[in-house]
């Protein structure tokens, strides 16, 4: 019998993509999952991918949720925060929804301090799937001081699972494929949470949305204060992480080989008109920017490997 852990929010896609790495977790045993509008339905009715999950959905409740070790919160944005003051102060939780970040640990264990930061709480909240991305690629740099803080620049495209599963016009197939759009530009929710990791102090980000259903690649430019190697700080920063892979030189990260993956690739270089430091990042929007991160963190809170459970390879084609 494994520690019990549940889910609230399980039947959107961060919640399936929850559900489905727990099912391979020889640590966890899932005891509950909670959603909104499908309370009552088989839970393989709302994510048929997940055949060995013999479970029912239930109200979103806490007491739906009595009995776990440990709650995952993949509840929409706001709604949170009176969930988790409703448990047991002896459940450990983990948020993967923005109520909590600035307020409980940081949920990024390869920035310095943190591994032992999360695994000493009961209480942590997750990253943003475009702050994992870009924090990755620009934290080292800023810390080094190869890289001004005064000066980043950030573009990143997402698959459209980051916007949820709620049926919206503009996420339409017939709206997306064939289509990049901009949205939310120079006011995205994710720069204060990504200026707080890194230490930056301006930075212009420009989300995008792209035609396919995850991945994030985001493009992190700086201007060179240092003259260090911007690929030999990354590669010292990330040489014992088992998540975060720079890529041998002449090699550039796909979104496609981090599907299902726990994985982020990077990718440096100075660009040779500007001058300015370019790293590309890629992720799985779903795995390291939200459900892989959320069980990374579990994993340290409850005394496990950090890497239980969780796939460092993508699945291809």
């Amino acid at each position: 019998m494994g520690i019990r852990v549940a889910v609230a929010g399980a039947t959107g896609y961060a919640g399936g993509e929850l559900l489905r790495l727990l099912a391979g977790h020889s640590g966890l045993d899932v005891c509950a999952v909670t959603g909104h509008s499908n309370a009552g339905a088989p839970l393989s009715a709302v994510h048929p991918h997940l055949v060995s999950l013999d479970l029912t959905v239930r109200p979103t409740e806490p007491a739906a949720v009595a009995g776990a070790d440990l709650v995952f919160l993949a509840l929409p944005h706001g709604e949170s925060a009176a969930f988790a003051v409703a448990l047991p102060p002896a459940v450990k939780v983990v948020d993967l929804a923005a109520d909590h970040r600035g307020t409980w640990p940081y949920g990024l264990p390869e920035l310095p301090g943190q591994r032992a930061a999360i695994a000493a709480a009961s209480r942590v909240a997750n990253t943003g799937c475009y702050a994992v991305a870009t924090i990755l690629a620009l934290a080292p740099l800023l810390a080094a001081g190869v890289a001004d803080p005064d000066d980043v620049v950030v573009v990143a495209a997402s698959g459209t699972s980051g916007a949820g599963r709620t049926p919206k016009a503009h996420l339409l197939g017939s709206e997306v494929m064939g289509d990049l759009s901009p949205y939310k530009v120079g006011e995205h929710q994710h720069v204060p949470e990504i200026k707080r990791a890194t230490g930056a102090r301006t930075l212009s980000f420009t989300p995008v949305l792209a035609p396919m259903p995850r991945g994030i690649l985001a493009t992190v430019t700086a201007r060179r204060v240092g003259a260090e190697s911007p690929a030999d700080v990354l590669a010292r920063a990330y040489a014992d992480e088992p998540f975060v892979h720079v890529l041998p030189e002449g090699s550039w990260p796909h979104t496609a080989a981090t599907l299902g993956a726990n994985t982020c690739y990077l990718q440096s270089t100075v660009d040779a008109d500007s001058g300015r430091i370019i790293v590309t990042s890629a992720i799985d929007n779903l795995g390291k920017g939200a459900a892989g991160q959320a069980i990374q963190c579990a994993n340290l809170m409850l005394g496990l490997p950090e890497t239980l459970g969780l796939p460092v390879n993508g699945v291809a084609p």
